[in-house]
């Protein structure tokens, strides 16, 4: 529902709740209160939280009922608001969403000790809500007390997923398994777990538990086997199994016999430890998984060994996902796999499946949604087995796409013409050219055609990364036509400030502004001044920006919170710089700078500088 139709409908209903004065045989006019319940349960069955927040600006009663019905609670940065402010507000949350660190962290651009600490959030909840049921966080430092804090502070916790977090270790985890006992769901997804050499799979009360989900892949230690295959065993519900690269094909074999009711499996290292001693029969792994007659999702592949592949021939006609993104397939190998996965909606792999393997993707998966093609070998200096044929042979095979993320070091504007042609549903496209300027391959033209016709043809875009060589006219494309993106990833592109202005001044929905290594500077930033406070947060690294003018940013909204690290001087010196020309000299190497309800933050280390 578009925040325009939620006013019109809140005017509507405002004008229906506002009674005239009764006359002398009219009843008397409905209680306030009564009013409110009605809204209360109406309020219930609005589920996005773009509308909720729309819903609660309405007016005060709205905004107080509103909070009232809110029992799941995103928050997109972690700083945007305390804990106190949280609590405060929302009195009966049952599921958080937290988000720390900004995406550009995951590149290593970003300090591993620069913040966002789960701690105080866990403290407040600890003691505002014991009924939690639900905690996500992403991007977050979780330490093992936090864990154990959490643990020991919702009796009825069912659900902890921990996306590119790090901070905590086995041991955090085995609190969690032991003393969550209606846990239902336990995801350790991209994160950083230290091995404290404990068992914590053991950890698991004895007896059937409430199990549906458990992954582990990023798990960098060996697991207790035995422990986890009675744990499989004793828990009936479990759909979703992805375990680490220490779990052996023949293990994995093991697992799937014991749990063929699995929709979702990640299959650790796919290869065997098989050595046929003692006349040792290898086990049958394409009957298991014909057993699996419910998976509808494949993902893991470390380690893979080719041979075993034709193994998952017989899940393939059912499957909706498959993720190669850890396995280094050759086309050879990749072909007679794929052209059994009539149905798959979400794929990954890495480009070592050439454009070649994406012609045979586009011949195949007439029904694909989702594609991420990641790098097998990151460094600029190789060409690089994908490029535009491989995209343009998707775009021609797979009209259905909606969101698409595709590394490559040759691109060309006619590729990404046609995929903004053949693939007008496009909400996500993310273009990572690696490499500094790369033109179009063919014609060695800047690709301002290729990008001005993603955000020309696909109306429906939200979320855009732009690289390669890039001029101001991409920029002046992107603004006039980009009115409904809300991400903007630019990285090595642009060429003056006059490509900054026009995103700042043309992209009305914008929330999120990321750039990395692009020559917009302070004249670039200072046209975005009436967007900052809508923003979510903007992310400049290696542009050229100087201190002086971040703290105009800093000076003239004081509801936008400015950080600056990485600068020639990290000490923050509070006296005013009257010499301007000192001032624009001292050049920023990071600015990260956020809206915030309750102003900067605590516990900034000492080498960023709050302005």
């Amino acid at each position: 529902m578009a925040e325009e139709d939620l006013s019109e409908m809140a005017k509507d209903v405002e004008r229906h709740l506002k009674l005239d004065p009764p006359e002398s045989s009219s009843p008397p006019p409905c209680p306030s209160h009564v009013l409110e319940n009605v809204l209360e349960n109406v309020l219930k069955f609005l589920t996005s939280k773009r509308d909720r927040n729309a819903v609660s600006l309405v007016c005060r009663s709205w905004h107080r009922i509103e909070a009232q019905t809110r029992f799941e609670v995103f928050i997109g940065n972690c700083y945007s608001l305390s804990p106190a402010r949280l609590t405060r507000r929302f009195t009966r949350v049952r599921s958080l969403f937290l988000k720390g660190k900004p995406r550009f962290a995951d590149f290593n651009l970003m300090p591993p000790d620069w913040g966002a600490q789960f701690a105080p959030w866990v403290a407040a909840t600890a003691k505002a809500y014991p009924w939690l049921e639900k905690v996500s966080l992403k991007r977050m430092f979780v330490s093992d007390d936090d864990l154990a804090l959490l643990a020991a502070s919702f009796p009825g916790f069912k659900e902890l997923v921990l996306l590119c977090c790090e901070g905590f270790g086995t041991s955090g985890v085995a609190v969690v398994a032991n003393k969550c006992r209606q846990l239902k769901v336990l995801d350790l997804i991209e994160s950083e777990v230290t091995d404290d050499e404990v068992d914590w799979i053991s950890c698991f009360p004895e007896g059937e538990t409430h199990l549906e989900s458990l992954s582990f892949d990023c798990v960098e230690s060996p697991i207790n086997f035995k422990a986890l295959e009675g744990l499989v065993v004793r828990s009936p519900f479990l759909k979703k199994l992805r375990t680490n690269r220490f779990v052996s094909l023949e293990e994995l074999h093991t697992l799937m016999v014991r749990a063929p009711q699995l929709t979702s499996l990640g299959t650790g290292a796919f290869s065997s430890t098989h050595d046929g001693a003692q006349g040792e029969q290898e086990p049958d792994y394409a009957s298991a998984f014909r057993a699996c007659r419910s998976l509808v999702c494949l993902s893991g592949f470390r380690e893979l060994t080719a041979e075993y592949l034709p193994a998952i021939s017989p899940v393939c006609a059912n499957l909706t996902s498959l993720n190669f993104s850890y396995a280094n397939i050759s086309p050879d190998v990749f072909k007679p796999i794929i052209r059994n996965c009539h149905n798959i909606r979400v794929f990954w792999a890495l480009d070592s499946i050439c454009d070649e393997g994406l012609q045979a993707v586009a011949e195949t998966c007439k029904e694909l949604r989702e594609l991420r093609i990641f790098p097998f070998d990151p460094s600029e200096d190789s060409e690089g087995p994908v490029s535009g044929l491989g995209l343009q042979a998707i775009s021609e095979g797979c009209k259905k796409l909606e969101s698409i993320l595709y590394f490559c070091q040759r691109m060309t504007n006619v590729a990404v013409t046609a995929m903004s042609e053949n693939c007008p549903q496009l909400t996500v496209f993310r273009l990572c050219i690696m490499g500094r300027h790369r033109p179009d391959h063919v014609t060695r033209k800047p690709m301002d055609d290729g990008f001005g016709a993603i955000v020309k043809n696909c109306k429906k875009l939200t979320r855009l990364a732009v690289s390669g060589l890039l001029t101001d006219q991409a920029f002046s494309l992107i603004g006039e036509y980009g009115k409904l993106i809300r991400t903007l990833s630019v990285a090595f592109a642009g060429d003056s400030d006059m490509g900054l202005r026009y995103i700042l001044e043309g992209c009305p929905k914008l929330e999120k502004l990321e750039i990395r290594d692009s020559p917009f500077g302070d004249v670039g930033l200072r046209s975005g001044m009436h967007r900052y406070n809508e923003m979510r947060f903007v992310w400049m690294s290696s542009c050229r920006l100087s201190r002086g003018a971040c703290r105009d940013v800093a000076h003239t909204l004081p509801s936008v919170v400015v950080e600056v690290f990485g600068s020639d001087d990290d000490d923050d010196d509070d006296e005013d710089d009257d010499d301007d020309e000192d001032d624009n000299a001292d050049y920023v190497e990071t600015l990260y700078m956020y809206r915030s309800l309750d102003g900067p933050r605590k516990d900034a280390p000492k080498f960023v500088t709050i302005l």
